[in-house]
């Protein structure tokens, strides 16, 4: 949708530092699997629910210990899925959108996070008109938003989310159904991205390769254990501890992986980000009012 600058290279390792971040989680008291609507589920494997939240529990107090804000969601009995927080909406600033899901089953997550967004007082939140989930498809990245489609997120979607931030938005095709959201094959890092190529179109690869030559390339094996599922606080990597390879990647660039073992909700297809929903300030600079 638009056409952007190539990033500055990375910085040297040892210059990297973390800032204090607010996230917004919800507890998988009502997580399971019986229904499949991506690759990753089998509703006939068994869900073990007191380990999915002692998991949880573990990286709501990584995240703390590490100097953040957690806020917490209320779940609803019958949205085994609202454990993924970061599909609920997206928020920058005091501007939020809240998500309009593509499958009827989750389909009342989108109202149950409009409604705890709308009591946050934010100057603004909206409900997506387009078919939108949150930061599962839309990643901040600097002054830009990066943008998937091609399983749930529509590319009207990209146009409404542009036009309600008044940031420019980066449209990529995802082709891989393992990897139908943006957040399962992409990262965000400090001044960079880390990505599997094979998950995009040849013409949204070839576009990532441009805007970002200095990106960390994930192998399938660490791709296949959601390895780019992660959060980055400017430092510390927030990541699936079984991808090694990236996470060896991440050290040899001055990043500090942290490694979380969410082998339960891996089972529905979800890991550290599709757990957590950030709640962005404005780093470019207060945006715009659209009064």
């Amino acid at each position: 949708m638009t056409s952007v600058a190539t990033l500055r290279a990375p910085e040297p390792a040892g210059t990297r530092r973390p800032t204090p971040r607010r996230y917004l989680m919800c507890r998988p008291d009502h997580f399971d699997v019986y229904y499949a609507i991506n690759p990753w589920m089998d509703t006939s494997a068994p869900v073990d629910r007191a380990l999915a939240r002692a998991q949880w529990e573990n990286l709501r107090a990584t995240y703390e210990r590490h100097g953040h804000l957690v806020d917490v969601v209320e779940g609803v009995a019958a949205l085994p899925d609202m454990v993924f927080a970061a599909n609920g909406g997206l928020v920058i600033g005091e501007r939020a959108l809240s998500a309009r899901f593509a499958n009827p089953e989750r389909a009342a997550e989108g109202p149950a996070y409009h409604d705890w967004l709308v009591a946050q007082r934010f100057t603004q939140v909206l409900a997506a008109r387009e078919t939108n989930e949150g930061e599962g498809d839309f990643a901040i990245a600097g002054d830009r938003i990066l943008a998937g489609t091609g399983f749930r997120s529509s590319r009207a979607a990209h146009e409404e989310v542009q036009e309600f931030f008044e940031l420019p938005v980066i449209s990529l095709e995802l082709i891989d159904p393992r990897f139908y959201h943006l957040d399962t094959a992409l990262m965000v890092l400090d001044d960079t991205i880390a990505y599997y190529p094979a998950a995009f179109s040849g013409e949204s690869a070839r576009l990532l390769a441009g805007m970002y030559p200095d990106a960390l390339l994930a192998t399938e094996d660490d791709a296949n254990v959601l390895g780019l599922n992660g959060v980055c606080d400017g430092y510390h990597v927030f990541m699936s501890e079984r991808a090694t390879g990236l996470a060896a990647q991440l050290r040899a660039r001055g990043y500090e992986p942290v490694g979380i073992d969410l082998s339960e909700l891996l089972k529905a297809g979800g890991s550290v980000k599709c757990c957590t929903m950030e709640q962005h300030s404005v780093r470019m600079g207060a945006l715009p009012s659209t009064d």
